[in-house]
């Protein structure tokens, strides 16, 4: 199956389960199938929910990019920017920022090793309901092509080939519909936003961790650029898709 960030798969499946879906320890359970052990303030999403919560919402931000984290103690904001991820509530405010490690035997096989997800609550702001309720996958959607084809565009003038062969063939797979474990009742729409970007991002970071056979360090500078330009527009796109599918099961919006 393939990764979308855990705050993004656990927005979802709590939203799903806040509103008449699996019980909450269920969808904990499928929304990180692949986690060895989740631990932390996860029972924030108990007490959220008790207090009137219907929607748990996600952003993805980055050093010096904090579109769409709500504001926060410095702390709060540095830890997730650092993780790349958090979910959060609009309503009371809150934020939740995992931490992913490993654990096992040092120098261990694969089979000898774990993932391990910590979560760690913060206080913040709460977010006025229409910045989500107004999100539009058809306009998400244009605007991440529009992206791809620009950067694809710039790359092919910077020369060199910065993704791997088989790129290509995972953008393919993701645009014909591949399993991304999503809970049921997401609008079409925002599940291929959702493929779309997730696919994206994912190959960005592969060309990123790739080998470069940039011939000089200018074309590889360039390459690197537009390569982060894209994985911001892929990760914008994938937290606003996420946000407004939660939106949708938490009926703030038709599908």
């Amino acid at each position: 199956m393939p990764e979308l960030p855990a705050s993004v798969r656990l927005a979802l499946w709590t939203t799903a389960a806040w509103n008449g879906g699996p019980s909450l320890e269920q969808a904990l359970a499928a929304a990180l199938p692949d986690v060895d052990h989740v631990a932390g303030d996860l029972g924030r999403l108990d007490l959220w929910h008790d207090l009137g919560e219907r929607a748990l919402l996600v952003a993805l931000p980055a050093p010096g990019d904090l579109t769409g984290v709500p504001s926060a103690r410095p702390d709060a904001l540095g830890a997730a920017a650092e993780a790349g991820e958090c979910v959060y509530v609009p309503g009371v405010g809150g934020l939740l920022v995992p931490t992913v490690a490993t654990f096992g035997a040092r120098g261990g096989s694969a089979l000898d090793t774990g993932t391990r997800v910590d979560w760690t609550a913060y206080d913040a702001d709460p977010v006025a309901r229409h910045r989500v309720e107004a999100l539009e996958p058809s306009q998400l959607e244009r605007h991440l092509r529009l992206e791809l084809l620009e950067v694809t565009e710039a790359l092919d003038r910077v020369g060199g080939r910065p993704f791997s062969p088989g790129a290509a063939r995972d953008l393919a797979d993701a645009a014909l519909g591949g399993r991304w474990g999503l809970p049921d009742g997401i609008p079409s729409r925002a599940q291929r936003v959702i493929a779309l970007a997730g696919t994206v991002g994912q190959i960005v970071d592969a060309g990123l961790g790739g080998p470069d056979d940039a011939l000089d360090t200018a074309t590889s500078q360039a390459r690197r650029s537009l390569l982060l330009r894209l994985q911001r527009a892929a990760d914008r796109a994938l937290a606003d898709a996420t946000s407004s599918a939660c939106a949708v099961l938490a009926g703030w919006r038709p599908a």
